[in-house]
């Protein structure tokens, strides 16, 4: 299919079923942006890159070209992790930030070579899942998302980097964003029953960013979060020494 083909068709396919094929009685279409073509256009470009493997190619390519740092860690998550600013919570250690916003496990999993592996850290911290049970890129099994951290774990430890799987932070409704309708407090439970029972059979690290975050209701701490999700600057203060004491028993 050539792209300007695609770039007529793709708004069409998006449309639910019942558009397409149910008459009316009247007109009352919703909304349109413009310039939908454009759009359009744009978002059969995003597609080739749906792994979003371009987001930090070059700058794994500076990293591959420096001196190997002997105590390198990858942070690999989502938004949670792309928002952390590592150098003011880790002053002066050589981590490596590779979160991107919006992510869930099966993306991650094919970043795992660009991303991690060939940078040659010597730790890989794993925050990622939350993103899994509200369905971002569809809807997955438990065991769906279990298995994509089996193989981010496997394939890290067999290229010796020590793993560390953190547990999936609690959300809150303490805002105007209602954060417990799109991910459920007992999944995010059960997934992190399930992170730490692994960790303890692959001897692997766990990282409890859950426990150091949530409340007596169950939710993310009120005035950790501005929008019951994304921890704010005081919620990286409470997730910083989790992460740091993990990281420090992994490398001794």
């Amino acid at each position: 299919m050539s792209r300007n083909v695609s770039t007529f068709l793709i708004p069409l396919l998006l449309l639910p079923a019942a558009a397409r094929c149910q008459l009316v009685e009247e007109f009352n279409p919703p909304k349109a942006n413009c310039c939908l073509a454009g759009f359009a256009h744009s978002l059969a470009d995003q597609l080739q890159d749906w792994n979003q493997l371009g987001r930090y190619h070059q700058d794994n390519e500076r990293l591959k070209a420096l001196p190997a740092e002997p105590r390198r860690v990858v942070f690999l998550g989502d938004s949670i992790t792309d928002g952390w600013r590592l150098a003011q919570s880790f002053p002066n250690k050589p981590y490596v930030n590779r979160g991107i916003g919006g992510q869930t496990t099966p993306q991650m999993l094919v970043r795992m070579y660009p991303d991690v592996i060939d940078l040659k850290p010597a730790a890989l911290i794993i925050l990622a899942g939350t993103n899994d049970i509200s369905h971002n890129t569809g809807p997955e099994t438990i065991t769906m998302i279990e298995e994509n951290f089996q193989a981010m774990t496997e394939l890290a430890q067999a290229h010796g980097i020590k793993v560390i799987l953190c547990s999936v932070m609690p959300v809150s409704d303490y805002t105007k964003n209602k954060q417990t309708v799109s991910r459920p407090p007992t999944d995010i439970l059960k997934l992190n029953a399930w992170l730490r029972e692994y960790t303890t059979k692959v001897h692997a690290g766990f990282a409890d960013y859950y426990a150091a975050t949530v409340d007596d209701k169950g939710m993310l701490r009120e005035g950790y979060s501005d929008d019951g999700l994304h921890p704010n600057l005081k919620g990286y203060e409470l997730a910083a020494p989790v992460a740091a004491s993990a990281i420090e028993k992994a490398l001794q």
